[in-house]
Order: structure tokens, then C-alpha cells, then sequence
């Protein structure tokens, strides 16, 4: 038996997180618009549970983005009404090695995430970022 591993966030505005992890990840957002008409269609979905994102129909409190190899987790972003109050208890290291860690910084930035600190106190130089909701991420 294989266990598949998801990474859940909770989110303010989970599309938003969404697109940024997915291309922070070179992942791909997954289009749920055909399972959402299918759900609103048998009354199983209603209205105000239901946005328009890049002109399709999506969950309104729910987005998702998907390795395209099919290899490493999914990332599974959820609306929730609080915010983000404390440092996270989990966070995703990108380890793309010492030589490319300085353009993937500006790269993750470009994108959205602003840096917290730099530390070689354990190693390797490690970038500590936030990404736009204030989650935690390290590269290295």
C-alpha cells in the first residue's frame, strides 16, 4: 500500500496562494470547473460556493495545484476566515543548491514572497521567505 501525500494551507484567498505556489513550484493549477458544473447542475453545489477564475467555474474556498510529473505532493489551499497569526509549524524547504539558490530567491520574490532572513548558521546559506499570505519557506 502507497501512501499519496497532499499539503494543506489554509488560506485567505486560496486561488491567489494557489497561483503563486504553483508557479513558485513550476506546478500546475488543477481546473475543477467540470466536477463544479457537475455539482451545481445536481443542486449538490450552490451559487454563492462558486467564483469565475481565468473565465472558468471554480470552489470558491478551495484550489489545488498538481506536480505535472505526478511525483512530488499536491498542494491543496482551503479559505479560512482567520488570519495568519503565528510562525507555521511546517514549511516547504526548496533545496535547488547553493549555485541557484540566489536567482531562485529573486525568482520566488518576482513572484510575490519577500525574504525574512539569510542564515548559514546550520550549513548550507539558507533564504528564509514568506509567501504573500505570510507562510514560511526556506531555500537553499
Amino acid at each position: 500500500m502507497s501512501t499519496r501525500i497532499q499539503v494543506a494551507f489554509d488560506a485567505t484567498d486560496p486561488h491567489a496562494l494557489a497561483r503563486f505556489w504553483a508557479e513558485a513550484l513550476r506546478y500546475q493549477q488543477e481546473d475543477h470547473s467540470a466536477l463544479v458544473t457537475q455539482l451545481l447542475a445536481s443542486g449538490m453545489l450552490k451559487e454563492d460556493e462558486v467564483i469565475e477564475i481565468d473565465g472558468r467555474q471554480a470552489f470558491r474556498d478551495v484550489a489545488t495545484c498538481v506536480d505535472v510529473d505526478g511525483t512530488r505532493p499536491r498542494l491543496f489551499f482551503q479559505r479560512v476566515p482567520e488570519p495568519k497569526t503565528a510562525k507555521n509549524r511546517v514549511h516547504l524547504d526548496l533545496q535547488v543548491g547553493a549555485a541557484q539558490a540566489p536567482a531562485e530567491v529573486e525568482r520566488l520574490v518576482a513572484l510575490g514572497a519577500t525574504v525574512a532572513w539569510t542564515t548559514s548558521d546550520r550549513g548550507p546559506t539558507t533564504t528564509t521567505l514568506h509567501d504573500p499570505e505570510g507562510n514560511e519557506l526556506c531555500v537553499s
